[in-house]
């Protein structure tokens, strides 16, 4: 396949890349930096600016573009950053779209289970409504802006991940130093669900959706077994065998964080894979102990 991607630099946009080059396909990166070589080309999704695409003659777009919500406190700024780097991202794609002569057959946008918002206990599937607050109007603005695809006939298919863990980026890196000195702990009562996966289990499922045309629309990027955020402190704790004794508590990530503390930090979201279960995949790494076991064996 010849394969867009956009943010085709980030954490989990490099390892896609690899993974797809390593198997022969020709991947175009999308990329907001001037680039030396003729594999890069060169946009300003915040602008609207991008070259055309017809050159290219693409089979498929990953759109893995989006401002890091993690990042920093939510300023109004911030806010507004986070929101256009995704809505106006994936309307600069859809709009080169539209002018090419022989648009791509599929585009796998991204989005994030904070689409579902807080919702204790629940178990979220890809059919489950949308949540309130920030993150979810934000996702919810992040796939509409698809229709275009859509309605030009291209598969749309909607990654909605939940965190990622890998060594070279997401959370998993800011969160060792502290465990492994033995001064982490769960955050506020710890009793928030978090829906997480494993780097090369979120690469592996990309592909998989990617490569089966029966799959479009929404798409829970998580592991089968979600976990509290309690549980999950105390087996990364295990894991580098170390005690986990210092909680955060919730008023004290408010004062410092404001509304990220709130909808990142402390929300339950408890989102599970139904479609990608029915579709017939398989996750190298089910549960979080076999995760963080598998990422700990790759410390150098």
């Amino acid at each position: 396949m010849r394969v867009l991607i956009a943010g085709a630099s980030g954490f989990l946009g490099s390892a896609l890349k690899r993974s797809l080059v390593d198997d022969n396909h020709h991947v175009v990166s999308l990329v907001r930096r001037p680039q030396a070589d003729d594999l890069s080309t060169q946009w300003d999704p915040a602008a609207g600016i991008i070259p055309p695409l017809d050159p290219f003659a693409l089979d498929a777009v990953v759109n893995l573009a989006g401002e890091n919500i993690a990042g920093g406190r939510w300023s109004t700024a911030r806010r507004r950053r986070i929101r256009e780097s995704r809505v106006r991202s994936t309307e600069t794609l859809c709009e080169a779209f539209r002018q090419m002569s022989t648009p791509p057959k599929k585009l796998i946008n991204a989005s994030a289970v904070g689409f579902y918002g807080d919702r204790g206990n629940e178990k979220l599937t890809e059919s489950s409504a949308a949540g309130t607050g920030f993150l979810a109007e934000v996702s919810q603005e992040w796939e509409g802006a698809t229709g275009v695809a859509a309605k030009m006939g291209i598969r749309v298919a909607l990654m909605r991940f939940g965190m990622v863990l890998g060594l070279e980026g997401g959370p998993l890196p800011r969160m060792l130093p502290a465990f492994g000195f033995g001064l982490g702990g769960r955050l506020g009562s710890g009793k928030q669900y978090v829906s997480w996966i494993e780097v090369n289990d979120a690469v592996t499922a990309i592909r998989h959706v990617l490569e089966n045309d029966r799959i479009d629309g929404p798409v829970n990027l998580v592991a089968p077994q979600p976990v509290t955020n309690a549980e999950l402190t105390k087996i990364l704790a295990q894991t580098l065998g170390r005690p986990a004794v210092l909680p955060a508590p919730a008023w004290a990530l408010r004062l410092a964080l404001g509304a990220m503390a709130t909808e990142l930090l402390l929300a339950s979201t408890k989102a599970v894979p139904e479609r990608l279960l029915n579709s017939d995949f398989t996750f190298a790494h089910p549960s979080l102990d076999s995760a963080l076991q598998f990422l700990m064996s790759k410390r150098v």
